[in-house]
C-alpha cells in the first residue's frame, strides 16, 4: 500500500501507489467523458474512446451490443477464479448549469449528472493498474463497460452475452453525493429497489361535455386510477414493507369542450423484494381494470422491467469492507446504509452471481457543487473518489484472485 493521502486534518487514505500514480490521467479521463456525454443506447463515441484507452494498455476487448464494451485480464500465474467488475457509462438529458466550469458539457441538453463518467474513468484506471501487475495474480478480471443503465437496458444485455458464466464475484459502485469523500457504503441485504414501469392506456368514448350522458369519460376514469393507486401502499401493503408507486404522467383530452375519449398514464412502482413487486405489480393492474370496468371503458396495462431489487451479498460485502477499511479507515466504511428507492441495474447481475455494490462518497466542501443532488445540472464529484474506487477494487482482486476458499 502506498503513501498517506489526506485532505486538510480529517482525512487521511492509504491508496494503492499504483493508482496514485495514475491520478492525473484518471482525471483527465473523467473530464473528457464530462465533456462528451452521450444518452443510454447512444454512447458510441464514449465507447470509442473506452476502447482507445485500452488499446493503449494493451487489453483485449469488443463490443457488447452497439455501445457496451467488454475487456479482459488474464492472470500469468495461471488458470483460477473468474471476476467481474462493472462501470456504468451512460449519461442523461440534463443541461449542464456549470457554466463556469473548465470541463462543462460541450453536448447541448446532455450531461454526465449522475457520475457515470467518474465510474467510467475509475474503472480504466484499475484497468491499467491490473495489466500491469497481472504477473501478480492467477484467474481472470472481466471489465464491463456497460451502457444503458439509466434506462435499465444495459446490465440484461451482459448478461444474455452470458459474461457472467464461471464469474464468481461481481463488483461495482456508485459515487454518493450524500456521503463525504473518504466515507465507503458496504452494506449487505437489501440496499437499493426495483424499478418498474407501467403504463396504462384508458379506453373510453367521446362526446359533447353537455351532454355527458353519451360519453365514457376517460379522463375522470384515468384520474379515478392515479388517486386510487395509492390505495396500494396506504392500504394493502405492509406499512413495515417500503413501496413506491408513483404516476409522473396522466394526459388525457383534445379541448375544453370534448369529454376525453383517452387518457395514459405513466409511472413507476419501486419495491425492495420479489414478492412484494410480484404483488404490487399485480394490484396496479387488477385496480386499473376494475375501476375502468366500473365506468364502462377499458384499460390496457403494460409494464416495463427497468432493475431488479439490488440485494448485497453478505460475504462479499463483508470482504469489500474489510479491503476498504485498510484503505479509508475501519471507521470510515458503512455497514447499515439506509436503503434508497433509486434503482441500478447492477442488480441484474447480482441476481446471477454473488457480488456487492458499494457507495463511495464524493462530496466536499470545497466544491458546493458536489453537494447538489444527482441528476441536477450542477452535479459534480470529488473527482479523488475515483482514486479510493480503483484501490478498493485493486487490492480486493490481487487479495480474491490469489487467495484460497
Amino acid at each position: 500500500m502506498g503513501p498517506l493521502f489526506q485532505r486538510g486534518n480529517k482525512l487521511m487514505l492509504k491508496l494503492n501507489p499504483s493508482v496514485e500514480a495514475r491520478q492525473e490521467h484518471c482525471i483527465a479521463l473523467r473530464r473528457w467523458f464530462h465533456q462528451h456525454p452521450e444518452p443510454s443506447l447512444e454512447e458510441f463515441h464514449t465507447a470509442e474512446k473506452i476502447e482507445e484507452e485500452l488499446d493503449q494498455i494493451g487489453i483485449p476487448h469488443q463490443r457488447v451490443g452497439k455501445t457496451g464494451v467488454y475487456a479482459w485480464i488474464e492472470g500469468k500465474k495461471g488458470p483460477g477464479r473468474i471476476l467481474a467488475i462493472r462501470a456504468d457509462t451512460d449519461a442523461l438529458r440534463i443541461q449542464d448549469l456549470k457554466t463556469d466550469c473548465p470541463y462543462a458539457s460541450q453536448a447541448e441538453g446532455l450531461m454526465h449528472a449522475c457520475g457515470h463518467d467518474g465510474h467510467t474513468a475509475s474503472l480504466l484506471t484499475t484497468a491499467a493498474v491490473l495489466k500491469e501487475k497481472e504477473t501478480e495474480f492467477s484467474g481472470t478480471v472481466r471489465l464491463f463497460f456497460q451502457q444503458s443503465e439509466e434506462n435499465g437496458q444495459g446490465a440484461r444485455q451482459f448478461v444474455q452475452a452470458g459474461l457472467l458464466e464461471g464469474v464468481s464475484r461481481v463488483i461495482g459502485y456508485h459515487g454518493s453525493s450524500d456521503l463525504d469523500l473518504g466515507i465507503v457504503s458496504s452494506t449487505p441485504g437489501e440496499n437499493n429497489a426495483s424499478c418498474d414501469y407501467f403504463k396504462i392506456t384508458v379506453k373510453g368514448k367521446s362526446a359533447h361535455v353537455s351532454q355527458p350522458q353519451k360519453s365514457v369519460d376517460a379522463l375522470y376514469i384515468g384520474a379515478m386510477i392515479a388517486v386510487n393507486l395509492q390505495s396500494i401502499v396506504a392500504r394493502r401493503t405492509d406499512p413495515l414493507d417500503t413501496v413506491v408507486v408513483g404516476v409522473g404522467v396522466l394526459r388525457s383530452g383534445t379541448t375544453y369542450n370534448i369529454v376525453a375519449d383517452e387518457a395514459i398514464l405513466e409511472g413507476t412502482t419501486r419495491c425492495f423484494s420479489q414478492q412484494t413487486r410480484s404483488k404490487t405489480n399485480a394490484w396496479v393492474t387488477s385496480l386499473a381494470q376494475q375501476i375502468a370496468a366500473a365506468h364502462g371503458a377499458e384499460a390496457e396495462i403494460v409494464f416495463e422491467n427497468f432493475a431488479n431489487p439490488l440485494i448485497n451479498d453478505q460475504t462479499v460485502s463483508d470482504e469489500l469492507a474489510a479491503v476498504a477499511g485498510k484503505i479509508v479507515g475501519t471507521e470510515q466504511v458503512i455497514r447499515n446504509q439506509t436503503k434508497r428507492l433509486g434503482a441500478d441495474d447492477f442488480a441484474d447481475y447480482l441476481q446471477q452471481v454473488p457480488g456487492c455494490y458499494l457507495f463511495i462518497g464524493t462530496r466536499c466542501s470545497e466544491n458546493p457543487n458536489t453537494a447538489s443532488a444527482h441528476h441536477h445540472g450542477l452535479f459534480d464529484l470529488d473527482e479523488r473518489s475515483m482514486l479510493i474506487a480503483s484501490s478498493i477494487f485493486v487490492e480486493y482482486v490481487l487479495w480474491y484472485l490469489n487467495s484460497e476458499k
